[in-house]
């Protein structure tokens, strides 16, 4: 079965936004793991990859203030507090596949997917916010986009990589899978 990455991100977006919620909350029940499960269990038939939900959503909670730090200085007019949950899980999400994740997760990729949530669940201006503030995350990471790749010419083309898979390993779309 392939893999559906931007399903998974959903759940690692809504498992992060309830993780912070319940934290902050001083709940002394709250556990990532269950929190995690709970979240995948309605889609466990159709995500497939369950690691990449477990895995991203750990390695976020685990760099929370080092990804915050970071962030920081590339929206200056809003403190990361002032920043509304969902779209401060967005850019911690955004951000750590955009300078930890370059093998697998293409930044445009990444990128993409962090302005589609955005779209999704935040505000208005939030899809707008998001790609700002990840795309001075880009230019400031220095990231290096390899040029060998072939131009594509169609849809169908820039959905598939030489292993016939979407283009991060997953499923049938860049949209859908990455």
């Amino acid at each position: 079965m392939a893999s559906n990455r931007h399903l998974g991100r959903v759940i690692v977006l809504q498992s992060l936004y309830e993780y912070e919620c319940r934290t902050l909350a001083k709940d002394p029940e709250v556990d990532l793991d269950t929190i995690i499960a709970k979240n995948i269990e309605p889609y466990e038939g159709t995500l497939g990859d369950t690691e990449f939900v477990y895995d991203l959503t750990h390695k976020v909670v685990d760099n929370f203030e080092t990804l915050d730090t970071a962030l920081a200085p590339m929206a200056p007019e809003w403190p990361i507090s002032a920043i509304s949950a969902i779209d401060r899980n967005v850019l911690r999400m955004g951000l750590y596949e955009l300078s930890e994740c370059q093998d697998t997760v293409p930044p445009k990729v990444a990128i993409n997917e962090a302005v589609e949530l955005a779209k999704a669940f935040g505000s208005d201006s939030s899809s707008r916010f998001v790609n700002g503030v990840l795309g001075t995350a880009f230019k400031k990471l220095g990231i290096v986009v390899e040029e060998d790749e072939p131009k594509r010419t169609n849809k169908k083309d820039a959905e598939k990589t030489d292993d016939g898979k979407g283009t991060d390993g997953g499923a049938d779309s860049a949209k859908k899978s990455a």
